[in-house]
């Protein structure tokens, strides 16, 4: 049987979780109450045996009958609750309990139901905030849909009428500085008579696109102006708001002339249904955490609280022999949901109704697919055949190394043919497969530690990868890449012509290119193609605007420069021919390849950095400029590195030691003090930070060491060792490989984190930008 704390920890909200009744404060007062009974029962027992009385007889027969006469009204008065207003007036109430009978202010239980009342009013408190919050925001989305069909009316009556081409606003040609594109509408003084389409236009543009808005200056001129707010996401709306942007700085007055995008068309029509159709989505889903807080079986506040005096009760029962009645329990449920039982259902029930009828054409199955996407379900056949595929995996890793010892294809005179050949190709399926396999057990532990990663990746639920797919794509990926090294060595010891067996490892990376690519609704495509969205953000930074899975992705990145460069020498091998002619100077020894090397060691750290100053640009937060100096830095020092391998000096080596050092000390920082939110002199946990999510506190002290080991594995390059061809490309592996673990490592308390500043800020959906917005304006 699962224990009830267990149950509530597993079953309760986590970003919730400090809205809810503190189960165990309130548990270790009640073991407190118990201990003091049981100490007072001794004490008794103590002055009943050394002091016996001839009236002890008829006291206990007295108490007998007065219990029996005036049970009901004990029963009535050993507890009374009363509501407290605010001392300055506020509509908020407090809940207090007063003991009446048998227990003094002093005891244990006055101090039990001091706390209880204080996490009542906590829970109520929270749940009207909530409650306002989400009306609120329901009655804002309920203006933003209005605006927006009126404005898809007159654009489409617009559109029937011959040569009607756009619907142009007045609009500032510079956007905000955070990155929207935005069309403001203005006064037009002129009115056409000739239809009616026109009059809805004009008055439309008098009116600031919906007439709820429309506010006169002394002049009668319009104060207000609605502004469709547009996020520069696409490198489009980018380049558009920079220049704009730039416009505005050069030319003094920005409304001179219209601007290219100062225009309604349907297009950002259809971009404005969608910012409000999410926001839709994301209000129902906070509507229904707030049900399932209010509903939640053993897990909500009253249900807490209903276990918790229930226990309680049965402790007076044993100390006291009084049958307490359940006015506890009624009396604090009556009083937390009086009168908001209904209000969650039905406004779930509104937000469905507009859903169906505007976003899902009247077809409530569809408006589901939206507010309520289904869970994945994790199927124990994963586990099968991922338990399947690394048994495989070890028995063909076994049959690979006996092969290779039986062939000697490491001895001197064969080393060099067949790790220019093999490894580099091999060396990126195994860093990959490696870095899914850390994937993988970062989504194992964050799930078993409650951080909601789907949300802060902005996952859905239906189609978002599990720990155990995770697995089964590593898995599947090294089983296949050991099977061509298997094959790859059989036909190379059957005497097959080079020719052909070197084509076996291009052969193997043209197949997941197209299972990557594959269109079909196979092999994960939900995933695949989030990969490749993803991807392109990076590649394209800073034209996209920048979301946590991109720039989360684009470190993961920093840390697989080794299979980037390995990438390269596989590209250059195969587009060059060299797995024909066996000529490898092409690529090791070329001008262009030595160039290509700095680059590929750039571009993980350029995408990063770019990244940061589209943030900047977005959000004109300094510390997103502090994080892209760390990437610049880090850049500077790869160089550095890059260049000392191949000019071997005192001057370079000073150079490199200089900057590494300079780098690793700025990472070292941003790791623990950003990233993790670790080191913080003031917290109530020695140099770590207030909320931890792992219990065991020296853990956080042994990351922070190996965080600080796995990030010097620079030295290696400078310290002057000297290995064969397969000794160095082994220590490469192994210090790659090194950087993969650093990189899951660090992924868990980075995503830790996160997780608990969505916790601090009881963030569980997510804030939609909506498109119209009203703005002063001038005169």
């Amino acid at each position: 049987m699962v224990k009830f704390s267990k149950e509530l920890e597993a079953q309760l909200i986590p970003e919730w979780k400090e809205a809810f009744v503190n189960y165990w404060q309130l548990k270790k007062q009640i073991k407190k109450i118990k201990l003091s009974q049981k100490s007072k029962q001794r004490q008794q027992v103590l002055d009943h045996e050394f002091g016996l009385s001839i009236f002890d007889p008829i006291r206990s027969l007295a108490k007998n009958i007065s219990s029996k006469l005036f049970h009901s009204d004990t029963e009535t008065e050993i507890i009374q609750a009363r509501s407290k207003s605010m001392e300055d007036g506020d509509e908020e109430v407090l809940y207090q309990t007063e003991l009446v009978q048998l227990f003094s202010e002093e005891d244990e239980v006055a101090v039990f139901f001091e706390s209880l009342d204080g996490e009542l009013n906590k829970v109520n408190q929270f749940y009207k905030n909530k409650e306002s919050e989400f009306l609120e925001r329901g009655e804002i989305l309920n203006k933003q849909l209005e605006t927006l069909l009126d404005l898809k009316r007159v654009l489409n009556e617009h559109r029937r009428k011959p040569n009607a081409g756009v619907l142009p606003l007045s609009c500032s040609s510079s956007p905000p500085r955070n990155s929207f594109c935005s069309e403001s509408a203005s006064e037009s003084n002129e009115t056409s008579a000739d239809s009616q389409i026109d009059e809805i236009i004009a008055a439309l543009e008098r009116e600031g696109i919906n007439s709820a808005t429309r506010k006169k200056t002394k002049k009668g001129k319009p104060k207000m102006a609605m502004r469709i707010g547009i996020p520069a996401a696409a490198p489009t709306r980018t380049i558009t708001a920079v220049t704009s942007m730039l416009w505005e700085d050069l030319v003094n007055n920005p409304k001179k002339e219209l601007g290219a995008g100062d225009f309604i068309n349907r297009k950002k029509i259809q971009c404005a249904e969608k910012m409000i159709r999410g926001a839709f989505v994301e209000l129902y889903r906070g509507l229904g955490l707030l049900k399932t807080y209010r509903k939640m079986p053993c897990c909500c506040a009253y249900g807490t609280q209903n276990c918790i005096l229930r226990l309680h009760m049965i402790i007076l029962w044993c100390s006291y022999s009084l049958p307490l009645p359940n006015v506890y329990t009624k009396m604090y449920v009556a009083r937390i949901w009086s009168s908001h039982v209904l209000f969650v259902v039905r406004l779930m029930d509104d937000v469905e109704s507009i859903f169906t009828k505007h976003f899902a054409n009247n077809d409530r199955k569809k408006a589901m697919k939206f507010l309520k996407p289904q869970q994945q379900k994790e199927s124990h056949m994963v586990t099968f055949f991922v338990g399947l595929l690394t048994g495989c995996f070890v028995s063909l890793f076994s049959l690979y190394a006996i092969l290779a010892h039986l062939a000697g294809i490491f001895k001197p005179n064969s080393e060099r043919l067949y790790v220019e050949t093999v490894y580099p190709v091999f060396s990126v399926f195994a860093l990959l497969s490696f870095h899914l396999f850390m994937y993988g057990c970062n989504l194992f532990m964050w799930k078993g530690t409650r951080i909601n990663y789907n949300f802060i990746f902005e996952f859905q639920p239906s189609t978002a990868l599990k720990y155990r797919d995770a697995f089964l794509i590593c898995t599947t990926f090294m089983t296949s890449v050991v099977a061509a090294m298997v094959i790859h060595l059989l036909l190379r010891a059957s005497g097959f012509s080079p020719y052909h067996v070197d084509a076996i490892p291009g052969i193997l990376l043209l197949i997941f290119i197209f299972v990557l690519i594959c269109p079909f609704d196979i092999f994960y495509r939900p995933t695949r193609y989030c990969f490749i969205r993803i991807i392109r953000n990076i590649v394209c930074s800073p034209f996209y605007k920048v979301l946590m899975v991109d720039f989360f992705m684009a470190d993961q990145l920093t840390s697989q420069i080794p299979l980037l460069r390995h990438m390269g020498s596989t590209t250059c091998y195969f587009l060059a021919g060299s797995f024909k002619t066996h000529r490898y100077e092409t690529c090791k020894s070329g001008r262009l390849y030595r160039e290509l090397a700095y680059v590929i060691s750039f571009l993980p750290y350029y995408w990063r950095a770019m990244q940061c100053a589209r943030r900047w640009f977005d959000e004109s937060d300094l510390n997103h400029l502090a994080n892209m100096g760390k990437y610049v830095s880090a850049m500077v020092a790869a160089g550095a590195r890059i260049t000392y391998g191949r000019q071997e000096n005192h001057l370079w080596f000073g150079i490199v030691l200089v900057t590494s050092v300079f780098s690793t000390v700025y990472q070292l920082y941003w790791d623990f003090v950003k990233d993790w939110g670790l080191l913080n002199s003031k917290s109530k946990n020695l140099w770590l930070r207030d909320n931890l999510i792992l219990k065991n506190k020296s853990i956080y002290y042994m990351s922070i060491v190996l965080n600080i080991v796995l990030r010097v594995a620079w030295v290696e390059t400078v310290m002057g060792f000297r290995f064969n061809m397969v000794e160095s490309r082994m220590l490469d592996f192994l210090l790659a490989s090194l950087e993969v673990i650093r990189r899951g490592h660090w992924n868990f308390y980075r995503l830790e984190n996160e997780h608990l500043n969505n916790v601090g800020k009881f963030r569980a959906v997510k804030a939609v930008p909506l498109p119209f917005r009203e703005t002063d304006s001038d005169g």
